[in-house]
């Protein structure tokens, strides 16, 4: 990934931060046919290995689980904050009128080695897990348990499950760090008054990533 030294985030938590509030990753490998992408939410284990390990899984008939090359890293891109950059909120339009629209995003590039799970037991405790976190903040949170046993094993011989052992992580926060200040406040203020809530996250993101900060 291009990383200019302005946007580069190499704080691992920072970095896992990321990976858990958007854990819907796009998974990338290669095989015989070449390049697969599917969309797969992952789940982060910061206490395994440098740089931890991701565990989820696939549908038994999405044919990326059997088509990868193990020797080959697999690649999981987690999105972040993201928003478009209008060139008419810089002070320095008003200035100079040298200014061009940008796309301001936060991003984490995850590399690893994909292992497949077929275990009946594993694919249980990863489903059960990967609920748990999700749905732990609803007023009744719902559980595998809640469903007839029979129906969830069924559901079980459906999938497999995937775990990559992370072995490379690259960050990286384009949040204006390479404008002025009052080209940064200016954007700031323009995506306050958007007022939408992809805006109101990169405005934050913005504020948080400020140069004097890192």
């Amino acid at each position: 990934m291009y990383q200019p030294p302005s946007f580069r985030e190499d704080r691992l938590d920072i970095q896992h931060a990321l990976m858990r509030s958007h854990p819907l990753a796009m998974l990338v490998t290669m095989g015989e046919g070449g390049l697969s992408a599917n969309p797969v939410p992952l789940m982060l284990d910061a206490s395994r290995g440098t740089f931890g390990v991701l565990q989820g899984h696939l549908a038994r008939a999405n044919p990326q689980w059997r088509g990868f090359d193990a020797g080959v890293e697999c690649l999981a891109i987690f999105q972040g904050a993201e928003h478009y950059i209008s060139p008419a909120w810089y002070e320095t339009k008003r200035l100079t009128g040298k200014v061009v629209p940008t796309w301001n995003y936060a991003i984490v590039q995850v590399r690893g080695h994909l292992s497949i799970h077929e275990d009946a037991a594993w694919l249980r405790a990863q489903v059960d897990a990967l609920t748990a976190e999700h749905e732990r903040e609803r007023p009744a949170p719902w559980s595998a348990a809640d469903a007839p046993a029979d129906f969830i094993a069924a559901q079980l011989k459906g999938i497999v499950g995937i775990e990559i052992a992370v072995t490379r992580i690259e960050g990286k926060w384009k949040a204006s760090q390479n404008r002025p200040a009052a080209d940064r406040d200016g954007v700031v203020a323009g995506l306050t008054a958007d007022g939408d809530p992809a805006a109101s996250a990169m405005a934050a993101l913005i504020e948080r990533s400020a140069p004097h900060e890192r």
